[in-house]
């Protein structure tokens, strides 16, 4: 991300709580200002409470422009200097309800009791598993309506376009840093992270000690009965198998029995850690030679994608969202080529690849670059040609004729299924069945996939146009 190293510039300084300043943005044209979920989940905060939408669009406006100064964050405010286009400049604030210390002490301890939620939010992530269990113990993260409270000294009661302004930028720092949010409710990065850490350790503690005292021998008086008794093993049950079954048809424990032993049994073990870097590939050749017909470098190059995989589905299932998440769509083999493809397997082993899955060389480049781009999305955006629904295509019309009413000249377009393509031009884009707008640019006489998708056509025009700002 272009913006990246701008964004995490903020320092914290003493005074009135720790505080971030975070250096002018540059100019937003051709992208969202949004991208994550609760990046889009402030400005529809503010899009809910505003009740002037001309005052949004100018504001979104100066926002692309480049118009807002350096934003300074603290708890409960964000601050910037934001310049009319005739130059004035207007102080503006935007306010919301710091968390109460009642609210901190749940939220940390929810925090603290599930290592992905920390885990997260050191990868710059605030998945919707840990807003959804702060709601749940009754804190809000996100705002909601009438939670963004305008104050700017060019006098307006309302949102104006200069603290609107402002909020289009703030969802580019959230987008970058979720702490942003948490020190807007009254929490620094630092501050909370050492909380956090006291926390963790003050359980791992606790934890030690329970294993301990389940591990060591019971007393004499008042003692608990073992596991072996509880569950009726070598108990003398009248058959002489000794596996606790009270009618020796098969080896098992009577599930009352399980449950009595419940509080006496050891705690489960701990999940495994997540593995950082899958292990290598063994070297198959050797002093024997393979088989007829088995490829010892591809062979070898499975082996380490079954690998990167696995690492990737262990860490997906030590995730906190991963019990609410369905599983992916099984790949086609056709999908799966362009997935190995994608990992650069050398020129030998993509010609197979592209042999196998029916395309030729160029057309496996550019299937590579829409995974790339989309995974299973962006592929099926290259390779389906396919007609809206009429309510569909309505909806697609009207979100085309207000892309440019923001400022800029609506390009010519001729359509045909899902495609619009630019007259007179070498632009293309194509309306994907999740209903973002794919970028496509015409290459030595092939339609190729030129950006990611957003949900604004102009901004997925201007994007392959304009040279990025290494977004």
């Amino acid at each position: 991300m272009g913006d990246t190293a701008d964004m995490r510039d903020g320092l914290e300084t003493d005074g009135q709580g720790p505080e971030r300043t975070f250096a002018a943005l540059p100019a937003a044209r051709g992208r969202a200002f949004a991208r994550s979920w609760w990046g889009q989940a402030w400005l529809k905060a503010l899009e809910d409470t505003a009740l002037d939408g001309q005052q949004l669009k100018l504001g979104r406006r100066h926002a692309r422009a480049g118009a807002v100064g350096a934003v300074s964050v603290r708890p409960g405010r964000v601050t910037a200097v934001v310049q009319d286009r005739d130059h004035t400049r207007h102080r503006s604030d935007v306010l919301l309800q710091q968390l109460g210390a009642a609210d901190w002490d749940r939220f940390l301890d929810l925090v603290a009791d599930r290592a992905g939620h920390i885990a997260a939010l050191l990868d710059r992530d605030m998945p919707p598993a840990l807003v959804e269990d702060a709601a749940v113990a009754g804190i809000e993260l996100l705002p909601g309506i009438g939670d963004l409270e305008p104050e700017c000294d060019c006098g307006a009661w309302d949102h104006c376009a200069h603290s609107a302004a402002l909020c289009y930028q703030v969802a580019r720092l959230l987008d970058e840093d979720p702490f942003v949010l948490l020190l807007l409710r009254g929490r620094g990065e630092q501050a909370l992270l050492d909380e956090l850490q006291e926390r963790s350790a003050a359980r791992a503690a606790v934890t030690t000690g329970e294993v301990a005292t389940a591990d060591a021998p019971a007393g004499r008086s008042g003692e608990a009965p073992d596991a072996t008794a509880a569950t009726g093993q070598g108990s003398g049950n009248g058959n002489g198998n000794g596996n606790g079954n009270r009618n020796g048809n098969a080896p098992g424990v009577a599930a009352a029995e399980v449950y009595a032993a419940r509080d006496i049994l050891p705690p489960l073990p701990a999940p495994p850690p997540v593995v950082t870097q899958p292990g290598g590939a063994p070297v198959l050749g050797g002093g024997t030679p393979p088989a007829p017909g088995v490829d010892v470098a591809a062979l070898e190059f499975l082996v380490d994608d079954a690998a990167a995989r696995a690492r990737r589905l262990l860490s997906d299932a030590l995730s906190p969202w991963h019990p609410d998440t369905p599983p992916p769509p099984g790949l086609t083999p056709e999908q799966d080529a362009v997935r190995l493809a994608a990992d650069g397997p050398g020129t030998v082993m993509a010609a197979r690849l592209a042999a196998g899955s029916g395309r030729d060389i160029r057309g496996l480049a550019r299937a590579v670059r829409a995974w790339e781009l989309g995974g299973p999305a962006g592929l099926a955006v290259l390779e389906e040609d396919w007609t809206p629904e009429p309510a569909v295509l309505a909806r697609a019309g009207e979100r085309l004729a207000a892309a440019w009413e923001d400022g800029g000249t609506r390009p010519r377009l001729r359509a045909a299924g899902n495609r619009w393509t630019v007259l007179g031009g070498d632009a293309q884009l194509r309306y994907g069945r999740d209903g973002r707008w794919w970028p496509y640019r015409k290459e030595a006489g092939q339609w190729t996939p030129a950006g990611p998708a957003t949900d604004d056509p102009a901004a997925a025009l201007a994007g392959m146009t304009t040279p990025s700002d290494g977004d």
